[in-house]
């Protein structure tokens, strides 16, 4: 099976190259820069496509409902960001929601970019993932906690008693590997034209004080400076900053209703992949 991947060289786009190929796939990255197994977008685009995540989805929305044989599979790899942060909600795929901020219009405009007409959906089945913070070695949120935590500097963000909605990225590249895969023949269910939606985030529900915990215990470090949230804004900006400080309790019942199996369902089996212990 041949697969296109825009984003594949970043942290997420790496992991899941890295498997579809173990798999015996044909890969091709949409990339700015040019190399093997890569095609880039010619000059006279470059400036519309990329310009934001919308626009370049939309191209490619496009450019599936005008192929004579579009794929079987159509996968956008959104967020978490459209629920509302909450201490006491809980969201499944199946949880409606309203935008509420710019990050949840975000992926409100996002995902209506990637759908497609419906004769076109058909024929491609349409996925949408949501992950949460992405956990892994060599990228992602932990790049930057490492240090600090290493350093025996590691805490809490704000109070720490915020959701944390999680997933390591090899589980991530697993689900979404999943849904590239062609629907069954005859299909088990007419086709639909809205997307199926999958949480991609750990079956734990976990706290920013847990993780913290967690992380600090199997680092063997101290967990005793925590960052107050007026700090995260001032280094970071009140926009991105409410994504650590804030969080939502975000479940994955379709992705386990659909057979997928963890690797790392907890943080302990996580956290002790990632940091070699």
């Amino acid at each position: 099976m041949r697969v296109l991947i825009g984003g594949g060289s970043g942290f997420v786009g790496r992991e899941l190259t890295r498997l579809l190929r173990d798999k015996g796939h044909e890969v091709t990255v949409i990339s700015r820069q040019p190399g093997p197994g890569k095609i880039t977008w010619n000059e006279s685009y470059k400036k519309d496509l990329f310009s934001s995540r919308i626009d370049t989805t939309k191209t490619l929305a496009q450019a599936i409902a005008a192929s004579p044989s579009p794929p079987h599979s159509w996968v956008l790899v959104s967020g978490v960001a459209c629920y509302k942060p909450s201490l006491e909600a809980q969201y499944t795929e199946d949880s409606e929601w309203t935008p509420f901020d710019l990050l949840s219009q975000l992926v409100k405009e996002w995902e209506a970019a990637a759908c497609l007409p419906e004769n076109v959906a058909k024929i491609t089945k349409q996925v949408v993932i949501r992950p949460g913070a992405v956990l892994g070695r060599d990228g992602g949120a932990m790049k930057q906690m490492l240090l600090p935590f290493w350093l025996g500097l590691g805490g809490t963000l704000g109070s720490g008693s915020q959701p944390f909605p999680w997933i390591h990225v090899s589980d991530l590249a697993g689900i979404i590997s999943r849904a590239l895969e062609p629907p069954a023949d005859p299909p088990a269910d007419p086709p639909s034209p809205v997307p199926q939606v999958f949480n991609g985030v750990a079956p734990a529900l976990n706290t920013n004080y847990e993780f913290t915990k967690e992380l600090g215990r199997i680092l063997r470090r101290p967990t005793v400076f925590p960052v107050p949230g007026f700090v995260m804004n001032a280094l970071m900006g009140s926009e991105r900053a409410v994504v650590l400080t804030q969080g939502q309790k975000v479940t994955p019942k379709r992705t386990l209703e659909s057979g997928f199996q963890y690797k790392y369902p907890d943080l302990t089996s996580a956290l002790k992949e990632i940091v070699g212990s």
